[in-house]
């Protein structure tokens, strides 16, 4: 879902910026008046975990499409919203200036669509209130939320994007038509999230439970792992996800791309049937962002620049990739000092 700057007009792309940095400067208040210097092991591993997860595109059968994971509500059951919302800024920013994907100027919506949605709506809304439910056993509770929070707030991410567009003006998207492709698809996208996420949750649940938010504030079960052996474990799942499972992502367009462009060379419709090479709104400030994600983007598209065909670029991708946006995640918190130290 990562949006190209071509899909927005500098002044909505301006505009998705502010509410971003707004939220964001919300979590970063919220971060400094209650979370624990603890969770930076978490916060590192984790936000390097949806970085590696972000690589793999999986199917989507019958479309010729693809899907891969957000992440927000992943990080926001583990970190709260707050730091899993900083988390998704710092894996954002890295894929657009690093790997050139999504554009520079759309960054504030990327953000936006992929990390508000999950990281707040999600938690708030879903997560938090059906994990403090009664319905159900707490592993019930766990997948359930997990299910229906992913699907929900991938519908309003796919939404936003069709709103932006509308609002920039970009012709060639037909409001109606853009929904009528977007939603079903990032339907299907949030289910297989869904149960993603439900699954590393689960895990973590059976682990170590107080790792997990809600859940682990008031839960004594002692579980089958050490917080340090079960973060330990969710690092070496991030650097064999971006660094061998990566190799086997879906070679199909993901839901976004989908839509404006279809897959007719997989034998599947065109849909929206735009160029890809000549699309949407150009403008000085998209072609300036362009020149500063070609200086920064050292592995653009997952791959080496110069061999863009050779496979090890994108397991040098995952594994840098991750191993970065570990210590950006991590580093940028501890030398701003957004966790406090627990008083003894």
């Amino acid at each position: 879902m990562h949006m190209a700057d071509a899909l927005l007009a500098p002044t909505v792309a301006a505009t998705m910026y502010v509410a971003s940095t707004a939220v964001a400067g919300v979590s970063v208040k919220n971060l400094r008046a209650d979370h624990k210097i603890d969770k930076l092991p978490v916060m590192g591993v984790m936000s390097a975990f949806v970085f590696a997860g972000q690589m793999i595109n999986y199917t989507i059968p019958g479309t010729g499409s693809s899907g891969h994971m957000c992440g927000g509500m992943m990080l926001s059951a583990l970190l709260g919203p707050y730091a899993g919302f900083l988390s998704m800024i710092v894996i954002l920013a890295i894929q657009c200036l690093f790997f050139a994907d999504g554009g520079l100027m759309a960054l504030g919506a990327n953000i936006w669509n992929m990390a508000f949605y999950g990281c707040f709506i999600g938690y708030f809304l879903i997560y938090r209130p059906i994990l403090k439910g009664k319905f159900a056993s707490e592993r019930i509770r766990l997948i359930i939320a997990s299910v229906v929070g992913c699907v929900v707030t991938l519908q309003l991410g796919a939404f936003s994007v069709c709103i932006e567009t509308l609002a920039s003006g970009v012709t060639e998207l037909p409001f109606g038509a853009f929904i009528g492709l977007m939603q079903p698809i990032h339907l299907a996208i949030g289910l297989v999230e869904g149960l993603v996420t439900a699954a590393v949750l689960v895990f973590v649940y059976e682990s170590r439970s107080q790792l997990l938010e809600v859940i682990g504030k008031d839960d004594e079960k002692i579980g089958k792992l050490t917080v340090k052996n079960t973060v330990i474990a969710l690092g070496l799942a991030a650097l064999v996800i971006g660094g061998i499972c990566s190799q086997f992502a879906s070679g199909n367009p993901d839901g976004l791309e989908w839509s404006l462009f279809g897959n007719a060379d997989g034998g599947y419709s065109e849909n929206m049937g735009l160029d890809e090479e000549d699309y949407g709104i150009a403008s000085s400030i998209a072609d300036a962002a362009a020149g500063i994600q070609e200086t920064t983007a050292f592995l653009p598209d997952y791959a080496f620049a110069s061999d863009g065909e050779n496979p090890v670029g994108t397991t040098v991708s995952g594994i840098i990739g991750s191993a970065i946006v570990a210590a950006f995640a991590a580093g940028i918190c501890l030398a701003g000092g957004f966790f406090r130290r627990e008083r003894r």
